[in-house]
């Protein structure tokens, strides 16, 4: 049996294994609170698992060890920014979201959650909310399936618009069904999966490199002078105070993930938060040491054999295909698969709940039973999936690319107001209003005309102006308009008595 037959046999098994997680789920499904929100019946374990899993997608497997192969180890700022803000997450929004989002009517999303919290009686605050959620989760899902299409291109040679449609239908295929659980359940499955091909590659690859620390360093300065300092690029230019803020600064953009803030709000007992953050940080912290290990272990390897690689971010592929028997590089190829479908199910999921919850139920149809939300849940997956494997058969796009835009967006509109309506009582809706708005279109106008400022002032990432703009407005506008109603403070003191 030759080694494509291999790797066809491993990812088939992979694939029955989530599909059959997904017809099981499916089975216990009942209505569109289980489909959306699982019921809110998450362990730790599960919920720490797939909050992992579904925050990294594909870029940790592929974006960010290529970025660690061609600029070297300046790409600790970032992952040293993405640490600080998920532990952040957990600790300052996890507990009192899940409290909160069920006080205020058993709030299933965080576009219902923030107009419950301010009284938005016309809910525009839902409606903006669920239009920016759906415009930046296209391009993140996007991402997540180009990284499928870069996958099965490399691996079997595949055209790549056909590697692309391949890895849109794993996922859909799973999702459609069994909703919320079949995304957590397979999500848990691939985090361990991502965790453990993460450190295990990079270990083999330096047994393949002679182990002494002097010969190691002389070929990682060799093939880049450059590589171990972290206060330069890989063109030996100095790292600038924006530049380098602009790496820590995607730490921020925990505050706003909608896939990753739904975890939070779907565990069964609130008190095991603490155990779920310990576990997730944790898991955090080895994967992203194992990725920037697999950058620079791939470097020494190539340079070492003097291979050539065109594509950096398929650093990993390559590795794995070298270096081990087609039976194991199967399963390590699987885990950036794993990678891909935990962070591209939740995205799909999340889509699906804001056009059936957000939009549907609240402008459309306000009579809609839970059925019929369910149905409208499951259409709407497959509808994203379409427009979003669109947006991907561009084979140019890179996933760090499409994944840094999407997340600053979410994290300029939602990161602030979270914040605010968790922790300030004098928080209304004129002001919440302001902030997703401004948040969104700052990062948007950024991202396209910031090339046109002054300096170096262009390069900085646009989730920084977005998140202070979307602040300061937040409480500017907040303090000029009228106070919140009576009722509304009296909800926010009696959760912040129950959080004590």
């Amino acid at each position: 049996m030759n080694m494509t037959n291999q790797l066809v046999i491993t990812f088939f098994v992979y694939f029955i294994v989530m599909f059959l997680i997904g017809i099981y789920a499916y089975l216990r499904t009942k209505n569109s609170e289980d489909y959306f929100l699982g019921g809110r019946s998450l362990g730790p374990w599960t919920t720490a698992l797939s909050a992992g899993a579904s925050d990294m997608s594909g870029w940790l497997l592929l974006g960010l060890p290529g970025y660690v192969f061609i600029s070297g180890l300046d790409g600790i700022w970032l992952t040293g920014g993405l640490l600080i803000g998920g532990w952040c997450n957990w600790m300052f929004l996890a507990k009192p979201l899940r409290v909160y989002s069920e006080a205020l009517d058993n709030s299933l999303t965080i576009p219902d959650f923030l107009s419950n919290r301010v009284k938005d009686n016309k809910k525009i605050i839902q409606l903006v909310s669920s239009i920016l959620i759906l415009v930046f989760f296209l391009f993140y899902t996007s991402a997540g399936l180009v990284a499928g299409g870069k996958l099965f291109s490399a691996v079997f040679d595949f055209d790549y618009k056909i590697a692309v449609t391949i890895g849109t239908i794993s996922v859909v295929s799973y999702t459609l069904f069994g909703g919320f659980m079949a995304v957590c359940w397979t999500d848990m499955i691939q985090g361990l999966m991502m965790m453990a091909a993460l450190l295990i590659v990079p270990i083999f690859a330096l047994n393949n490199i002679p182990d002494n620390l002097q010969n190691i360093i002389s070929i990682t300065n060799e093939s880049n002078p450059y590589f171990l300092n972290l206060f330069v690029d890989s063109k030996g230019e100095k790292l600038s105070f924006l530049a380098i803020i602009s790496l820590a600064a995607w730490g921020l953009g925990y505050f706003g993930q909608p896939h990753i803030l739904a975890r939070f709000a779907a565990i069964k007992n609130y008190r095991e938060l603490k155990i779920s953050r310990r576990i997730a940080v944790t898991w955090t912290f080895l994967c992203m040491v194992g990725a920037v290990a697999v950058g620079w272990c791939g470097m020494l390897y190539f340079k070492q054999n003097s291979l050539l690689l065109v594509d950096p971010e398929q650093i990993f592929i390559q590795l794995v295909s070298i270096l081990f028997h087609p039976l194991m590089a199967g399963i390590l190829l699987a885990a950036i698969l794993a990678a891909i479908m935990s962070t591209a199910d939740s995205q799909l999921l999340i889509c699906s709940t804001t056009i059936a919850e957000d939009l549907y139920a609240r402008f459309i149809r306000p009579e809609a039973t839970p059925n019929e939300l369910l149905n409208l849940g499951r259409i709407s997956v497959a509808i994203i999936a379409i427009i979003a494997t669109a947006l991907a058969y561009n084979p140019d796009s890179t996933v760090l690319g499409l994944v840094s835009y999407a997340w600053a967006g979410l994290g300029a509109s939602f990161g602030p107001a979270l914040l605010m309506s968790l922790y300030w009582k004098r928080i209304n809706y004129q002001g919440t209003l302001a902030g997703i708005v401004s948040g969104g279109a700052t990062t948007i106008a950024w991202k396209y005309y910031s090339h046109l400022l002054p300096g170096d002032l262009g390069m900085l990432y646009e989730i920084i102006p977005g998140f202070i703009i979307s602040l300061v407005l937040i409480t500017i506008v907040s303090l000029v308009t009228s106070h919140p109603e009576k009722d509304i403070l009296d909800k926010f003191m009696e959760v912040k008595e129950k959080l004590k």
